[in-house]
């Protein structure tokens, strides 16, 4: 099923599908989507892991935060990860959808390129897209990569398909806590 942003990553050599449902109707969902991120909401872990090994100031937001609620098409938001890697909002459309951007080259501190068909540029898009349903909202989270490297990839796809579940089903729970 096509989603919106799919055109970001052309020939993604990597697509990762998640879907969650979450107690809350797609108004109430997405002034927490908008907040996410490093240096904004953080990511909504649930709350024993929070307690368990991260410091009380680097904690997700359990609260909506009006000054983190402004979000133009542009913006670029740090993500984590080596380097200095960003996402950038590359459609928004309240409250549905939000779709962010990240071109990463490896020789450049995993910086956005200045030449992006440079062979050294990984590019991902992320898909957040709100759909109502009975239970509230289901979240459908989209994650393309153009590209994971060489003869690795099968590993990487594995690894990274694992790694991606449990910070998708980690996001789930903390947000289920914070709508609660």
């Amino acid at each position: 099923m096509p989603l919106p942003g799919d055109d970001l990553v052309p020939g993604a050599r990597v697509v990762i599908d998640r879907a969650v449902l979450l107690p809350a109707t797609p108004d109430a969902v997405w002034p927490w989507l908008v907040q996410l991120g490093k240096d904004r909401g953080g990511w909504y872990l649930p709350g024993w892991i929070e307690r368990l090994g991260i410091p009380a100031g680097s904690r997700g937001l359990r609260r909506i935060e009006p000054g983190l609620q402004t979000l133009a098409v542009g913006d670029d938001v740090p993500d984590w990860g080596p380097g200095d890697p960003v996402f950038r909002a590359a459609l928004i459309d309240p409250p549905h959808t939000l779709v962010w951007l990240s071109k990463r080259q490896r020789s450049a501190g995993w910086r956005w390129p200045t030449d992006a068909a440079d062979d050294d540029v990984m590019v991902l898009s992320w898909a957040l897209v709100l759909r109502p349903d009975a239970a509230g909202s289901r979240l459908h989270l989209r994650l393309r990569f153009n590209r994971l490297g060489g003869r690795a990839q099968p590993v990487i796809a594995i690894a990274g398909g694992i790694f991606d579940w449990l910070t998708v089903e980690l996001l789930a729970r903390g947000l289920r806590e914070r709508l609660g």
